[in-house]
């Protein structure tokens, strides 16, 4: 595995870089940047893992084939852990949440308050739903609305109505089906296959770690927006992995975004990342900007927090210091947290942590969210798309409830989500505004497949990659 960053200036003994070491000519790398800071980062934050994996194009098949995602219903989300709920949504014994993913269902329920269980969502009579599909709530029991059978909140059958004309119904033998359960850093995963690695197998020791760093836990739901999308599932997960995009969709954001300074990372088969540093300037406009510029412009995902705060740059000062120190400040005040052994660039810095199926971590600070993509079960060029934005406990250890979803039309903009910034919610808007165009253009392009960087676009591979694993037969 590579572990090299190419410093500018420095040649490689061999006149060519081996594939997939070149990076950004003339910047400084996010490791150089980091390294500036005053508050040190931890150890999660100043490693590289990247690895080159490639260069062929992906088939635009498994984008645009319904067959394709048929198998994958058939194989991939039958085999992966996948994030179902936080904690909190179900703090109490008897509490529930239904997790749909395609044509699956689930009730996720504390059975006690140290375990979690996720029961198949359906009567085993003739197969009702025990639960309407996004619902949550709080019970003793699972009884089914159309004839009345039902189980008790720990599986088991409680009740089969006109017992005497099902004589070759055993209760013992009617529990209600489960998946599997595992917890970590506030969040439940559940997996359909119960001979699966562990989720920590499946992460991986070191990502364990890294969650372990992060103390999700300690965290709650503040925000949540769902909006459907129109193109496949993959399409839209992908269009968050790279930076690389930022110059073009995002111009706006791009004075105060080191996009192509921006760290790639692979670990394992399941997890990616990047770093993408801010309160710097990108490398494509270089010499056009100054520090002044990138202190005016910079913004945040949570700046709701933050309120009004004048930016002043002082003597000698650099953009991103002045942001960080204030940052603290206004952070630790306005949501009543202590900060204070929290590095720079935990406060800055966009760490988008991809956890293979479906899920996208943001551990940061200033980005403190959770993507989660599922595909539409009736239509493969659509899928959900939601977005959970979280901050830390308050330092007296009052939990807020999380959020009650808010479910955008397909033609609404993120910016009319109640509580959305409007300048983080336009950037929702730019990044899902192009997925339709992706969609068609594949659909109509007489190229096979699609063609990806070494290095920007390794994010992609690595999944597309994973995707691979799952679908293909076994010899």
């Amino acid at each position: 595995m590579n572990t090299r960053t190419l410093i500018p200036g420095i040649k490689n003994a061999s006149s060519e870089p081996a594939k997939g070491e070149q990076r950004c000519p003339g910047a400084p790398s996010t490791q150089d940047i980091v390294a500036s800071d005053k508050v040190r980062a931890p150890g999660w934050v100043r490693s590289e893992s990247y690895q080159f994996l490639g260069d062929q194009d992906i088939s635009k098949d498994r984008y645009i084939d319904p067959a394709f995602a048929r198998l994958e219903m058939d194989t991939l989300w039958k085999k992966t852990w996948q994030f179902a709920c936080r904690e909190e949504h179900i703090p109490e014994v008897g509490d529930y949440h239904v997790y749909d993913i395609g044509r699956f269902s689930f009730i996720v329920t504390r059975v006690a308050p140290t375990e979690i269980r996720a029961y198949y969502n359906a009567c085993l009579h003739r197969g009702t739903k025990l639960r309407a599909s996004g619902t949550e709530g709080n019970t003793d029991e699972f009884k089914c609305s159309f004839h009345g059978w039902s189980w008790k909140l720990d599986g088991s059958h409680q009740e089969t109505v006109c017992h005497w004309d099902f004589p070759h119904v055993d209760p013992k033998d009617f529990s209600l089906p489960q998946a599997r359960v595992e917890r970590l850093g506030g969040f439940v995963f559940i997996n359909m296959d119960l001979s699966a690695p562990t989720l920590a197998e499946y992460l991986g020791p070191e990502i364990k770690a890294h969650f372990d760093a992060w103390k999700l836990e300690n965290r709650y739901i503040y925000l949540h927006v769902a909006k459907r999308l129109p193109c496949n599932w993959k399409l839209a997960i992908e269009a968050f992995m790279e930076a690389y995009h930022v110059i073009e969709t995002h111009p706006q954001v791009a004075v105060s975004n080191g996009d192509a300074n921006s760290q790639y990372d692979v670990y394992g088969e399941h997890v990616n990342r990047f770093i993408s540093p801010l309160g710097v300037l990108s490398p494509h406009l270089y010499g056009k900007h100054t520090e002044e510029d990138i202190l005016k412009q910079f913004t945040l995902g949570d700046s709701g927090a933050l309120g009004g705060g004048e930016r002043s740059l002082g003597k000698n000062g650099s953009a991103r210091q002045v942001m960080a120190d204030m940052f603290r400040g206004m952070f630790e005040k306005a949501t009543n947290t202590d900060l204070s052994g929290v590095s720079d660039s935990e406060l800055l810095d966009c760490y988008s942590y991809t956890v293979f199926p479906n899920t996208f971590l943001f551990p940061g600070i200033s980005l403190p969210m959770v993507y989660r993509f599922r595909p539409d079960p009736s239509d493969h060029r659509k899928c959900l798309y939601e977005v959970l934005f979280m901050r830390p406990v308050p330092v007296d250890g009052s939990r807020p409830m999380p959020a009650e979803p808010i479910r955008l039309r397909d033609d609404q903009s993120f910016c009319e989500a109640a509580g959305m910034d409007a300048g983080f919610g336009a950037i929702l808007d730019q990044d899902t505004d192009n997925l339709v165009l992706q969609q068609e253009g594949l659909e109509a392009s007489a190229k096979p497949g699609i063609t990806l960087g070494n290095y920007q676009e390794i994010r992609v591979r690595h999944f597309e990659l994973a995707i691979e694993k799952y679908v293909k037969p076994k010899a």
